[in-house]
C-alpha cells in the first residue's frame, strides 16, 4: 500500500527589522500563518524575540546582516534541509541587489529551492531547475512597492506564492 504524502504548507518571512515582539507583525503571522505546518524566516529579525510571535510552529531561521550579536549567535547563517524529498536552502543573501541569486546558489550548492531575503523585493522564479523565493518585507516598503510575505506549498512538487500587505 503506498501512502499518500501530506502536503506541507510553509509561511515565509524575512527582513523584519523589529527591536522585539511586533503586535501588528503577530496580527500578519494570525492572519496569514495560522494553517501553516512551518515558518521559515530568512534573516534580518533584529532581535530573537521576533520569533516568539511564531510560537506553537515549527520555526527555521537564519541570521542576517542586521542581526543583533544574539541573534547572530544563536542562528546560523545558513540552512540546509530536506522536506518529503525536496531539498532548501535558507540564506540571508548579502551584497548589492544584482547577482544576489548566483552568490547564494554558489554558497549552497544544487537545490530544488533557495529561500533567502536581504533585498526587501519579493521573488518567485525558477532558474536551472531551482526555485527562487523571496518573501520580501512585512514591515519595510522602501526597497519594494509593496509589504509582503510568501507561502510555499509542497505537494508534488513545490510551489509558492508572494501575498502583497
Amino acid at each position: 500500500m503506498i501512502m499518500e504524502q501530506k502536503k506541507i504548507k510553509i509561511g515565509v518571512i524575512s527582513d523584519t527589522h523589529l527591536p522585539g515582539y511586533d503586535e501588528e507583525l503577530k496580527k500578519i503571522v494570525a492572519d496569514y500563518f495560522g494553517d501553516v505546518d512551518i515558518i521559515i524566516h530568512a534573516g534580518d529579525l533584529v532581535d530573537l524575540r521576533v520569533l516568539d510571535i511564531f510560537a506553537g510552529k515549527e520555526i527555521k531561521a537564519v541570521c542576517g546582516n542586521m542581526d543583533y550579536p544574539s541573534v547572530k549567535e544563536k542562528l546560523p547563517e545558513q540552512l540546509l534541509f530536506e522536506i518529503q524529498g525536496f531539498k532548501f536552502g535558507v540564506v540571508h543573501g548579502w551584497g548589492a541587489p544584482a547577482g544576489i541569486e548566483e552568490r547564494i546558489s554558489a554558497k549552497t550548492g544544487n537545490l530544488d529551492c533557495i529561500v533567502y531575503g536581504h533585498t526587501h523585493k519579493p521573488v518567485y522564479h525558477k532558474s536551472d531547475g531551482v526555485l527562487f523565493f523571496n518573501p520580501g518585507s512585512p514591515t519595510d516598503k522602501r526597497f519594494a512597492a509593496h509589504r509582503s510575505i510568501g507561502i510555499l506549498e509542497i505537494d508534488k512538487e513545490v510551489s509558492g506564492r508572494i501575498i502583497n500587505l
